[in-house]
């Protein structure tokens, strides 16, 4: 009996012993994984430079060696910072001079610093991209650390594309090498006289006079649409760039100097298909019932932004019944707009917003009584619905006859242009 009261001693040991040693597995596994996690994708820290004293002795003579620091999720400039030597003194100083022109509170995750440390190893220079254009560079004189906020250089050139539209003036544009954002802007300009979806035909033309802006050779973006041309059905519609004397606006005047604004835009969305129009008596699609349809369904898809049609003040933002999220526009001449069954509303959209012409409203949902995502557009007039097809509205104010002889004189060569685009490539008009 003895014996086998101590067989069960040295076997109850074993098993702690073994139990022990999983557990201390387990742990260590655990630790494993959580150093892993942590530090997943994160580029390895340079070896820090010793902490600076930032004399910048010499430093602007002697080629200097950078480091880059990508800042982490939650970190700030002193953590980035005391990677690479800081003390906490120096963080301190550096974030009070720096302050008035920029808080580095402010750092964003996954941008990067760049330090320069001289020959003798201390930091002489930080970098910080603010955005993609500017950044901010702080340097160390004499007793001071002097920021600034830099501007890169960004190299401005004037492009022409001509074409013909088969599908889409977006389709016929990236054929032609230039961005989706340039076909809008173009089909923006065109806004007020011509709906993209249901107006445009197969083989209709365009030419398009633009800015585009360069940086390190590289795109970045475009300036202003400065002459274009659309042939809709025959119809020749052309816009010039010309900045109003009287407002000090830019603004695109056709040859004559009237202004391609009007009162309205032709549709609240670029590019959406009609699913039904307006009518005195439509089927209900839900109800079953005929009823009347006082707007323009528009299908697009779910968070497709709409756009007020006209300068306007926002008078209701919310739910409505059946009609969903809505928001009604009052514009001047006793005008008001509706936009129905939206999935959620605009930045800054609630009743007493100004909203100009263009700003987004809300986006396409399928709220309130729906049968899928889409927009249904609706416009009165004292009270009264009219038909946003078939309306005919007001253009803005045109250029004053005083202005008239300057403005053709600065339209010139685009006008030359758009009649002759080939001479684009000889370069004597820029």
């Amino acid at each position: 009996m003895r014996e086998t009261r101590i067989q069960f001693k040295i076997l109850r040991a074993r098993r702690r012993k073994r139990l022990l040693l999983g557990l201390t597995a387990v742990a260590l596994a655990l630790i494993a994984f959580i150093v892993l996690t942590q530090f997943k994708g994160e580029p390895p820290v340079p070896a820090p430079v010793r902490t600076p004293d930032f004399s910048g002795q010499n430093s602007a003579a002697s080629e200097l060696t950078e480091y880059r620091a990508k800042i982490r999720p939650g970190e700030t400039i002193g953590g980035v910072l005391s990677r690479f030597g800081f003390s906490a003194t120096n963080i301190q100083v550096l974030y009070e001079q720096v302050k008035p022109v920029f808080d580095l509170r402010r750092l964003r995750a996954g941008q990067e610093l760049r330090l320069y440390a001289d020959a003798s190893g201390a930091v002489v220079r930080i970098e910080y991209d603010v955005d993609e254009l500017n950044y901010l560079s702080v340097e160390k004189k004499e007793s001071l650390f002097r920021a600034s906020l830099n501007a890169r250089p960004v190299e401005g050139r004037i492009g022409m594309i001509w074409g013909l539209i088969e599908e889409s003036p977006i389709l016929s544009f990236k054929q032609l090498g230039e961005e989706d954002s340039l076909a809008l802007e173009f089909a923006d300009l065109f806004g007020w006289d011509v709906d993209f979806y249901i107006d445009l035909r197969q083989g209709d033309a365009f030419k398009v006079i633009f800015e585009k802006r360069y940086l390190e050779g590289k795109l970045i973006g475009y300036g202003k649409i400065l002459a274009a041309e659309l042939i809709n059905r025959g119809r020749v519609l052309q816009a010039f760039a010309y900045l109003n004397p009287d407002t000090n606006k830019l603004g695109h005047y056709d040859a004559e100097g009237k202004s391609l604004e009007k009162e309205f835009r032709k549709s609240p969305i670029k590019w959406a298909r009609i699913t039904s129009r307006f009518s005195s008596r439509r089927l209900h699609p839900i109800h079953k019932v005929y009823r009347a349809h006082y707007g323009v369904d528009y299908a697009a898809p779910v968070g497709t932004p709409a756009q007020a049609t006209a300068d306007g003040t926002v008078t209701f933002a919310g739910w409505n019944g059946a009609s969903g999220r809505m928001v009604r526009i009052r514009h001047k001449n006793a005008y008001e707009t509706m936009y129905l069954h939206l999935r959620s509303f605009g930045p800054g959209i609630r009743p007493g917003a100004r909203v100009k012409s263009g700003d987004i409203v809300g986006y396409v949902g399928s709220s309130g009584d729906s049968t899928g995502p889409h927009l249904d557009y609706r416009i009165t007039r004292n009270g009264r619905y009219l038909n946003p097809l078939s309306a005919k509205f007001d253009p803005v104010e045109p250029l004053r006859e005083e202005h008239l002889a300057e403005f053709k004189q600065a339209i010139e060569n685009y006008r030359l242009l758009l009649a002759d685009p080939l001479a684009f490539l000889s370069g004597h008009f820029f």
